[in-house]
């Protein structure tokens, strides 16, 4: 099938039939949502999946012998498989469920700092990094005595792979770098700075909060380290996420969270922690949540990836076609390899007015830093207003943005 015809063969008006919040007016007019960078609508299946639960199997999980408790733990557990096929992992083991991407990548290096990493150590990242994969390493290098260094970014928003190369060391103990920058939309070359890392011996962890809704994830032919990811960026609900992990990585890490559930045994002396995957999930888990998960995960098995990729990449392309030729309008991230997002200044008007604005016109984007302050600063600009694409959006909704964003134009002009 060619590009075009995967285009033609998509239609996201019969996927919109899904998503009950698409169909409402603000402000008296209709919704345009596009800020799916942020967080992605709920189709039905998710939303009726939560219910069910509340409604029929309600109960801890784990703990009970019961009917409901044995309900809601098969359920939980078997959202953790559907996890396991969706990312490729070897074993279900290797799927911990957390609080969220951030939360992922917090008990990661809460564990290197703590288990690992020690004096004249290394640490890379990159400047394109969401505050979640930058604060929690300067933090677990302020406690190990190790250090944190940034391989720079391009004026189009591409990772520089030669300063990258060169910040890599026998000293570097793990390389930290999103798969796709919520910022920008790049798309980083994960495949090849995986090798570079593994070659100089040092792990990987990849953010794949931003990749896990617009291309499949294979973990193993990846060979990273650890992946983690955000239920609610996948049509999920939001307060769960996943970290995956190799095996051995996960049995070598310390602890990160105790108390019920991730114990084996407890006397006043000392304690004993249980396997994986419960070594890391410990306290009643957002099992709603997590069964809601599952069914997003559902939902997203039945859709054709080639066609979706097409569908976005070509809103992407008819959205910045329409920047360039806007007055006084700057895109922030002009990478070649780019997600369906776009980042922009408008002359003379503030991101947070843009939003503002926007919003009356009935159209959803994100204005601020998108907590990557770094991002900001190397592009000296305040902040950005940001419009990003999903499977859901349409040609339409990209004319509806510009026509927003010219009333904005004329109104400051």
């Amino acid at each position: 099938m060619t590009a075009q015809q995967n285009v033609q063969s998509w239609q996201p008006e019969l996927m919109r039939r899904d998503f009950p919040v698409l169909f409402q007016e603000v402000h008296g007019r209709p919704l345009v949502y596009l800020d799916n960078a942020a967080t992605t609508q709920k189709p039905r299946a998710v939303i009726d999946a939560i219910s069910r639960y509340y409604l029929e199997d309600n109960s801890n999980v784990h703990r009970g012998v019961h009917t409901l408790s044995e309900r809601a733990t098969a359920q939980m557990e078997i959202a953790r498989d559907k996890v396991q096929h969706f990312l490729n992992a070897g074993a279900r083991e290797e799927i911990i469920f957390t609080r969220g991407t951030t939360d992922s990548i917090n008990l990661i290096a809460y564990g290197f700092g703590h288990g690992v990493l020690k004096e004249g150590d290394e640490v890379l990242i990159t400047a394109m990094e969401h505050h979640a994969n930058i604060v929690p390493w300067q933090q677990a290098c302020e406690f190990s005595g190790a250090k944190l260094q940034v391989a720079a970014i391009n004026d189009a928003g591409e990772l520089d792979l030669e300063d990258f190369k060169r910040k890599l060391s026998s000293r570097t103990r793990i390389a930290a770098f999103a798969h796709i920058s919520n910022a920008l939309g790049t798309i980083n070359p994960i495949a090849e700075l995986t090798q570079l890392a593994h070659a100089a011996g040092a792990a990987v962890l990849i953010d794949g909060a931003q990749a896990v809704a617009h291309a499949p994830v294979d973990v193993r032919a990846l060979d990273c380290d650890f992946y983690v990811l955000s239920s609610h960026k996948l049509y999920g609900p939001t307060g769960v996420g996943v970290l995956y992990g190799k095996r051995a990585w996960l049995e070598r890490l310390p602890v990160y969270q105790t108390g019920g559930d991730m114990i084996r045994e407890v006397t006043f002396e000392r304690s004993t922690f249980a396997p994986l995957p419960h070594k890391f999930e410990a306290g009643t888990p957002h099992i709603a949540g997590i069964i809601g998960f599952g069914a997003a995960i559902d939902y997203v098995n039945t859709l054709p990836w080639p066609a979706l990729i097409e569908h976005e990449r070509s809103l992407l392309e008819h959205a910045t076609r329409l920047a360039k030729a806007v007055p006084g309008l700057k895109i922030i991230g002009e990478a070649a390899n780019k997600a369906a997002v776009l980042s922009f200044t408008l002359e003379h008007v503030h991101p947070h007015d843009i939003g503002t604005f926007l919003d009356f016109e009935g159209v959803a984007v994100r204005a601020g830093h998108h907590c990557a302050m770094p991002v900001m600063q190397r592009f000296d600009v305040p902040a950005t207003a940001r419009a990003s694409f999903a499977a859901y959006n349409t040609a339409d909704d990209v004319e509806r943005l510009f026509a927003a964003i010219e009333s904005v134009r004329k109104t400051f002009a």
